[in-house]
């Protein structure tokens, strides 16, 4: 166990998307998303609100300069600046993006922009499936182009597509707006193609015409094979081949794995057309971004082929060596440092977990704060195997940034699951008065950013 501190321009922050944080679905000349169809359910919430950032950002930013953040990962919501994702951009959405930079570099925060967090245009889902159709890659590069234009003198850091593996795997379909789309194998890799060639385009063109940094993100979960059995062990490294490396290898210059080509060239798919290998070929990452959250661990007693595999997403199995969160996440701070320090040892890129954190069911009694003690060891953990990666094993990591750090939606909608140092008052069905609560992981955080990591007690 180590106790330097890091480097003097590590990166604190927080990490948002703009559907679980900004609400005002249908102000400032926003177009519906795919978001917009959900329904609320008795664990879900609807979208319409969510954490009233649009209003409130200033009162949040405020927060993360007092717990010494100097970074804060957000997204551009494409509906925003172009309410139909592929006629005329909106005026009104882009100034406001323009002035939300703007409120985060006077407080000393460096802003990140996601472009796509899955929340597609519904024009673009009714009328092309989303990313099954190339149009839409051609409309998403027009976006994300303008977007450079529009904030690539003030913003350093980009990101195409908020974990770019899903689009890899089963349930693919819904966050690439290809809402009526069965998962067949050659749809899933058709899915996932289409959109690495989006993100190629994307990053060339930052490269291009700004200084600017742009790196491919993973959801990177650590997979152990449940067993010594060969079998186990051989489709372990068969989901790391494609689930991992087969986008980082092509992330950094050399291409999709041989694999990834072979089970598309044998099945007679066609997705890939002349130029799209040259293209993807010419792109580079410049820092590596991932989530992380836990772990999980793989039995292949019932897989009979890779594609098999692919379409089924594996058989998981519980770990008895973890500890479980309330939603059956596996905490594993180990698996952490062993993914940070793979990537650095693999591609000698600078390595930056943009993700990392805790949800939990909290409710706070109006009065006391939050006790969550558990947050803390989560984080502290964490941070510790973050710094053993960097000065046990050399890796060069950018900075941490946990996600959700003032509560948020969940990914499925669910305001009872929380990963925030500080409490948002709303539940799923009553908004309250949404005010900002710092919990007891608030003053320790606050305390970890001032010693720069030297201190995580």
């Amino acid at each position: 166990m180590t106790n330097s501190a890091f480097k003097k321009d590590f990166l604190w922050g927080n990490s948002v998307s703009s559907m679980q944080t900004e609400g005002a679905y249908n102000e400032g000349g926003k177009g519906p998303s795919v978001y917009d169809l959900v329904e609320p359910g008795e664990h879900r919430s609807d979208w319409k609100v969510a954490t009233d950032d649009y209003h409130r950002y200033p009162e949040d930013f405020d927060l993360m300069k007092d717990l010494g953040m100097n970074c804060y990962r957000f997204q551009i919501s494409w509906s925003r600046v172009q309410p139909d994702g592929e006629g005329e951009f909106n005026p009104e959405g882009i100034k406001f993006y323009h002035d939300f930079i703007d409120a985060l570099i006077a407080r000393g925060i460096e802003p990140m922009i996601c472009l796509y967090h899955f929340d597609m245009p519904l024009n673009l889902a009714k009328k092309y499936q989303g990313f099954m159709s190339r149009e839409v890659v051609t409309d998403f590069v027009r976006y994300g182009q303008k977007m450079i234009d529009e904030f690539g003198d003030k913003v350093k850091y980009w990101l195409t597509f908020n974990e770019q593996n899903l689009y890899s795997m089963p349930g693919c379909a819904k966050i690439a707006g290809a809402l009526e789309t069965p998962e067949t194998l050659e749809n899933i890799l058709t899915i996932s193609h289409h959109v690495m060639l989006a993100h190629a385009q994307v990053a060339n063109y930052l490269h291009e015409t700004t200084m600017s940094q742009i790196g491919g993100m993973l959801a990177y979960t650590g997979i152990y094979p449940a067993t010594s059995k060969p079998k186990d062990n051989f489709y372990t490294e068969q989901m790391n081949q494609f689930y991992n490396y087969n986008l980082l290898d092509a992330f950094t210059g050399r291409g999709y794995v041989p694999a990834f080509l072979n089970i598309i060239q044998q099945n007679h798919f066609t997705m890939i057309q002349p130029g799209d290998l040259e293209l993807i070929k010419a792109q580079h990452s410049d820092f590596l971004p991932f989530s992380y959250y836990r772990s999980t661990t793989l039995s292949a007693d019932k897989t009979a082929s890779l594609a098999d595999l692919l379409v089924s997403g594996g058989d998981f199995v519980d770990n008895p060596h973890l500890q479980t969160t309330e939603w059956n996440w596996q905490i594993d701070p180990l698996g952490f440092r062993n993914i940070i320090v793979k990537m650095w040892n693999r591609y000698r890129l600078p390595i930056f977990p943009i993700e990392n954190g805790i949800g939990v069911i909290e409710e706070w009694d109006g009065q006391h704060e939050i006790q969550d003690d558990y947050r803390i060891v989560y984080h502290r953990e964490h941070l510790q195997a973050m710094k053993d990666a960097m000065t046990l094993d050399g890796a060069d990591v950018i900075g941490y940034l946990g996600w959700g750090l003032i509560d948020i939606l969940s990914s499925q909608g669910d305001m009872r699951k929380r990963y925030g140092v500080v409490y948002v008052n709303r539940t799923n069905h009553d908004l309250r008065d949404m005010k900002r609560v710092p919990k007891k992981s608030y003053h320790w955080l606050k305390q970890v950013i001032a010693a720069n990591g030297a201190n995580l007690y």
